[in-house]
């Protein structure tokens, strides 16, 4: 059986969308970066939509345009939030294989630079601790295949995620 789409997920700074374009290429599918597509549809940066429309408002943007997506054949990253929405990910989950691209706190800690220009969706006052805590059930939840990254570079998780896919 050949997967018709991939869908990964994780926390912001795991390698989604670098992860992604590799992947794409060594399957032969497209690649899709959900949060250019919100960008794109809405015509603003990430963190100028949390700005303007606050996080709920954000993630309502997120939401619908996630559960719209229904490319052919396609390796789709999704912004790290994405798992907030039942709705979009049940969308995501029948049309592809939902891998979630696994590090542990420490590691996001450390890729990470500054959250509000990354259009990291964080309450006020809370900290890339509680976001990650809060996060990772619901990427459990989700994931079809989970990918251990930590001590793994680009290439090696591509081949993994290739291997299980097949």
């Amino acid at each position: 059986m050949r997967v018709k789409n991939v869908v990964l997920i994780g926390m912001p700074g795991v390698g989604k969308s670098t992860v992604g374009v590799v992947l794409a290429k060594n399957m032969g599918m497209s690649f899709l970066d959900s949060d250019l597509v919100i960008q794109e549809q809405e015509g603003k940066k990430l963190h100028e939509l949390i700005e303007e429309h606050g996080l709920d408002g954000f993630l309502e943007i997120e939401a619908r345009v996630n559960a719209s997506l229904n490319p052919r054949t396609a390796v789709i990253a999704t912004g790290g939030s994405a798992v907030y929405s039942d709705l979009a990910m049940e969308h995501l989950r029948s049309i592809a294989m939902v891998c979630y691209l696994k590090l542990p706190y420490e590691g996001i800690e450390e890729r990470l630079g500054d959250l509000t220009q990354r259009g990291v969706v964080l309450r006020e006052g809370g900290t890339l601790r509680e976001l990650y805590d809060e996060r990772i059930p619901l990427y459990e939840k989700y994931a079809n295949i989970t990918v251990e990254c930590e001590n793994k570079n680009i290439r090696e998780i591509v081949t993994e995620l290739s291997k299980r896919l097949k």
